[in-house]
């Protein structure tokens, strides 16, 4: 594999206290709204984009489907396996970069949760070819009609975050919608560059659309207060229900936007 970026960096080192974070608390309750949203037949394939600790994974397999998890950092995959273990399921595990996995179109279903992959940019990313990619692979992954639940940071929110001061120091770039910062792993340790991107729904529904993906809903998609209401312009997530309705329209996208 290439060299680390820098969120493979970030995850290796926090995966051990990852599960740790107030946001995985809800872990039970946000798989039973996938359960009801997605409504597949026990044994369906679901392909968990950004897997992290597993924490949906198992879960997921726990209630009889068959999970497949992919994540950046084999720190946190670690962590998944001994999740699975304990238990008692068996889930696929790959390590590998979500905007550049391949596999059969054998998914019933898909998730990318909790700025799983998409949307973390690594320092030289392009902020719309990124996510374009992710999308675009999970499509092919999908069978006819297979569905995704996508949450993504809410660009309503870093837009009324940020002031122009910001702007001028680097902190944010508002054409991007994309935040850099410096992350420490666990306290005390060094940190570590970052880029974050947000999205807002209109493009998140053009994005997919390039993907082969339609969307079906907009909802708030905050951890923990999932459902099936509008999203809030101060919450941290926004929550995508799309369905495969055809092949990806675009296959590559230029590295710079220029």
């Amino acid at each position: 594999m290439s060299t680390p970026n820098n969120w493979q960096r970030f995850f290796d080192a926090h995966a051990p206290s990852y599960m740790r974070n107030g946001f995985t608390a809800n872990t039970a309750c946000e798989v039973d709204f996938l359960v009801e949203e997605l409504a597949l037949p026990a044994g369906a394939a679901i392909l968990d984009i950004g897997c992290g600790t597993g924490r949906h994974s198992v879960e997921l397999a726990r209630r009889g489907y068959a999970l497949t998890g992919i994540d950046l950092s084999p720190g946190m995959l670690a962590q998944a396996a001994v999740a699975a273990r304990e238990a008692g399921v068996n889930v696929e595990w790959l390590q590998a970069d979500a905007t550049r996995f391949s596999l059969p179109a054998r998914f019933a279903a898909a998730i990318c949760l909790c700025e799983g992959a998409f949307g973390l940019l690594s320092q030289t990313d392009d902020p719309i070819a990124q996510p374009l990619a992710i999308l675009s692979n999970v499509s092919r992954s999908l069978v006819p009609a297979g569905r995704m639940v996508l949450t993504a940071l809410n660009g309503a929110r870093m837009l009324r975050r940020y002031n122009n001061q910001d702007v001028a120091e680097g902190r944010f770039d508002p054409v991007g919608l994309v935040q850099s910062g410096h992350l420490a792993p666990v306290e005390g340790a060094v940190a570590i560059p970052t880029r974050e991107r947000a999205f807002v729904p209109t493009e998140l529904a053009l994005l997919m659309r390039l993907a082969g993906l339609s969307v079906r809903h907009v909802w708030g998609g905050t951890a923990g207060n999932w459902g099936r209401r509008p999203m809030d312009l101060d919450e941290i997530e926004v929550m995508v229900v799309a369905e495969k309705t055809g092949a990806p329209l675009a296959d590559a996208w230029p590295s710079t936007t220029g």
